[in-house]
C-alpha cells in the first residue's frame, strides 16, 4: 500500500553524505546529446551486494530475477499459482513423472536457442551443486529430454509442489556457456529475459540493457544500472537526492526525511527471527532457550525500532500467509507457565548491517536478555562478512530477517532449509527427528488445507523446542522517484524492474 504516515523522528544528520554514486557511464558530447534520441536508464539501489558473483544457484538468483534477466520454466502469479513462463504447459503423467513443454522460438542472450537440452542442463547443474539451491533440499530428480521441446522429470515421491518449485529463481534456465568447467556460473549474456546482463562489477554494481530479441513484450527502458548500497541511510539519501530511481528497503528511521509520495509499504512474508544455536554451550540447554524466549519483548521492539511498521510474530509465518493464524487459533500450542532465568551465562549474538533495523533490534535484545540474567556481546557486520561464521555455528544466537516463501510460494522449503537436520541454512544447528518427520509429512501433502494444517503442525514442533524466537513480520518500504512508473512491488522479492517499468 502507499505509505502516508505522519512525519517521524529525524534521523542522523550525516545521512546525505552516504549517498551512492550512480555514475553508469561517460556522458556524451553536447552536440551528440542534441541530435541523438534520449536513452532511458533506470537506476536501482540494491540492498545487498552479491555473494557468489551473481550465480543463479545461490541467493544472488533473486537479483537476476528482480532485474528480469534470468527466467524460469514456471512463473508464480500474485496468488502463488503456477503459470507458464519458459514452459508453456505441463502434465503429471503418473505419480512420479512430470512432462514439461518448452516454449519454442526463445533465444538466449548469446544468440543460442532454448530447447529441452538447455533446460535439462540447467536443472542438472542445480541438482549437482554443493550446496544445492534450498528449494531442492531433500529432493532428487532424474531429468531428461524426451525430444527437442519436451523435458521429463522423475521424482522419488509424489510431489504436488513440483511446478511451483520450478518457479524458484535459483532454478533459472541459462545458456550452456554460463556454466564454467570449474563449477562457476557466469550469468553475463546468458539469460532469456527482457534485459541482458552485460557487466558485473564485483560487489559494486551491475549493468543491463534491453534485449531486442526477447520472446515477449519489449522492455520500455533501454538499460538498468544497479548499484549495491548496503547502508540503509545511504539508499534513502540516494532517492532523496535523485541519484536513484528505485530503492530497496528504505529504513523506517528515514521516513520523516522522505517525500511520502515516493514511499510504498509492502507486507512481506518475511520474519525477523532470533536463531538460537542448539549446539552452543548455553543454548544446547532447553531451559536457557526458554529463558531467552521469555525475556524477549516483541511489542517493545516493534514500537521502538519499527515505529509500528511491522506485525507481531505469533509463529514463523506471518499475516502475508492469511491461512496460518486461523489454523493456529484452532489448534493452540500449550506452554507451561514456569518462568526461567539465566545466571550470568555469556552469549554472543551476531547480526548484519544490510537491513538497517537489525542492529537496533540487536541492541534491544541485548538489553532484554541481560535483564533476564544473560551476559550479552554483539557482533555486527555486513552480511557478506558474517554469513560463513553464522552457518558454521560460531554464535550463540543469530538475528536474521528471513523470507519464508521466496522459492515456491510455499513455506515448506524454507522450514526444511532452516530446521531439518540436513538443512542447508540451519543457523540454529537444530536437529530433531520429530521435526524432520513433520516436515517430510507436510511436504507430501497436496496443495490446500491438508498441506497448510501439516505446515502449522511442523511449526508448532519447532517452536516447542524453542529452536528459534520469531520476533516480528516485516513490512518493507520501497522507494520510487517521481519519474518511475510500473516498478514492481513484490512481496516475494522476485520482481522489481520488468519490461513494463518506465521512466520519464
Amino acid at each position: 500500500m502507499h505509505l502516508s504516515t505522519p512525519k517521524l523522528a529525524l534521523s542522523l544528520a550525516f545521512t546525505a553524505l552516504l549517498t551512492g554514486c550512480f555514475d553508469s557511464g561517460e556522458s556524451k558530447p553536447e552536440v551528440e546529446k542534441a541530435t541523438a534520441p534520449q536513452a532511458t536508464e533506470i537506476r536501482v539501489a540494491m540492498m545487498q551486494p552479491p555473494r557468489t558473483g551473481l550465480s543463479p544457484l545461490s541467493d544472488d538468483a533473486f537479483k537476476l530475477s528482480r532485474w528480469s534477466t534470468a527466467e524460469t520454466l514456471v512463473n508464480l502469479n500474485d496468488q502463488s499459482v503456477a503459470e507458464p513462463m519458459l514452459a508453456t504447459e505441463w502434465e503429471q503423467v503418473d505419480s512420479m513423472t512430470w512432462q514439461f513443454t518448452v516454449r519454442k522460438g526463445v533465444k538466449f542472450h548469446d544468440g543460442s536457442d532454448l530447447d529441452a537440452n538447455a533446460v535439462m542442463n540447467s536443472l542438472q547443474k542445480a541438482l549437482d551443486a554443493a550446496p544445492k539451491p534450498r528449494i531442492l533440499d531433500g529432493i532428487e530428480w532424474h531429468v531428461r529430454a524426451l525430444d527437442d521441446f519436451t523435458v521429463e522429470i522423475k521424482t522419488t515421491f509424489n510431489d504436488p509442489l513440483l511446478p511451483s518449485r520450478l518457479s524458484s529463481p535459483q532454478l533459472a534456465i541459462l545458456s550452456g556457456a554460463a556454466y564454467q568447467e570449474n563449477g562457476r556460473v557466469v550469468p553475463i549474456n546468458a539469460g532469456t529475459g527482457p534485459f541482458v546482463l552485460t557487466e558485473i562489477n564485483g560487489t559494486t554494481s551491475a549493468k543491463l540493457k534491453r534485449f531486442d530479441g526477447y520472446w515477449g513484450e519489449q522492455a520500455k527502458v533501454d538499460s538498468i544500472f544497479a548499484e549495491y548500497i548496503p547502508n540503509g541511510f545511504a539508499r534513502a539519501a540516494a532517492l532523496r537526492t535523485g541519484e536513484a530511481d528505485v530503492v530497496e528497503a528504505v529504513p523506517v528511521s528515514q521516513i520523516a526525511m522522505m517525500e511520502s509520495s515516493q514511499l510504498y509499504e509492502v507486507a512481506m512474508p518475511r520474519t525477523n527471527t532470533l536463531y538460537l544455536n542448539n549446539k552452543s554451550d548455553v543454548f544446547s540447554q532447553f531451559g536457557l532457550r526458554k529463558a531467552a524466549a521469555q525475556a524477549v519483548n516483541r511489542e517493545q521492539i516493534i514500537k521502538t525500532v519499527y515505529e509500528n511498521h511491522a506485525d507481531l510474530a505469533k509463529g514463523l509465518l506471518g499475516p502475508a500467509l492469511a491461512w496460518a493464524q486461523p489454523i493456529r487459533d484452532a489448534n493452540p500450542r500449550m506452554e507451561t507457565m514456569e518462568t526461567r532465568r539465566a545466571n550470568g551465562e555469556k552469549i554472543t549474538i551476531g547480526t548484519f548491517t544490510d537491513r538497517a533495523e537489525l542492529p537496533e533490534v540487536a541492541v534491544m535484545l541485548k538489553q532484554q536478555l541481560e535483564a533476564a540474567g544473560f551476559v550479552v556481546e554483539l557482533d555486527v557486520r555486513e552480511y557478506a562478512q558474517i554469513e560463513n561464521d553464522a552457518l558454521a555455528g560460531k554464535f550463540d544466537a543469530f538475528l536474521l530477517s528471513r523470507a519464508t516463501v521466496l522459492d515456491s510460494g510455499d513455506p515448506v522449503a524454507y522450514m526444511q532449509s532452516d530446521f531439518s537436520c540436513k538443512g542447508s541454512y540451519n543457523l540454529g544447528q537444530f536437529c530433531s527427528e520429530d521435526v524432520d518427520a513433520a516436515l517430510k509429512h507436510a511436504d507430501r501433502q497436496p496443495l490446500g488445507e491438508k498441506r497448510q494444517q501439516a505446515i502449522i503442525e511442523a511449526e508448532s514442533k519447532i517452536l516447542e523446542q524453542y529452536a528459534v524466537i520469531p520476533l516480528l513480520h516485516e513490512r518493507v518500504i520501497q522507494g520510487e522517484s517521481d519519474r518511475v512508473k510500473n516498478a514492481q512491488r513484490d512481496p516475494r522479492e522476485r520482481r522489481l524492474i520488468d519490461q513494463f517499468t518506465e521512466v520519464n
